[in-house]
This record gives structure tokens, sequence and C-alpha cells, in this order.
């Protein structure tokens, strides 16, 4: 049963990889972390990964999301930070994902 699941999550995310979403353009460049927005404190538990904040583009302007404590998906999965790239004119956003 578990190696089903597995394979139908794979499936799953290889075929929402292939997506295209529509994504939003930004004009204004997103701004740095707030003070103090790096700090990280200690895991609430072995195992627990740290996921950085980021700022999220919502209502015309930019809202920081803090960061977070997470339990990894599956043993060895490593968080890929979500980022903002430069496109033309303007900054699209990548969500975070684990690999």
């Amino acid at each position: 049963m578990k190696s089903l699941l597995r394979c139908i999550a794979l499936f799953l995310a290889a075929m929402t990889s292939q997506m295209t979403l529509p994504q939003t353009v930004v004009r204004v460049p997103p701004p740095p972390p707030p003070p103090g927005a790096t700090v990280i404190g200690r895991p609430p538990h072995p195992g627990f990964v740290w996921t950085p904040g980021f700022q999220r583009w919502r209502g015309g302007r930019y809202h920081w999301v803090p960061g977070r404590w997470v339990r990894p998906p599956r043993r060895g999965a490593v968080w890929v930070e979500p980022a903002w790239n430069r496109r033309g004119h303007g900054w699209v956003f990548r969500n975070g994902y684990w690999r």
C-alpha cells in the first residue's frame, strides 16, 4: 500500500510540475526582510527544518510571511526556499517546495 501511495504521489508531483500556472508579474522589487526576521531559535522537536520567511504579494503590496519550523515530508527531503525572480520589467514569485 505504501509503494502504491508513493507512486501516486510521484505521478502527481510530475504532473503538477509540468502544468503552467498563471503568474502575477509585480513591477516593484520585493523589499528586504524586516529587521529580526532571520531569528530562528531552536527546533521544537528533533528532525524539524527551518523554512525562512519571504515576501508575499497580496492586495497590491508586499506582506512578510514569517519563517517557521516544519517537519520534512520524508527522510532526506531538502527545502528549496521561495524566491522572487526577475522577468522582463517585473518580478515573478516561485513558491518554496520540498526536493
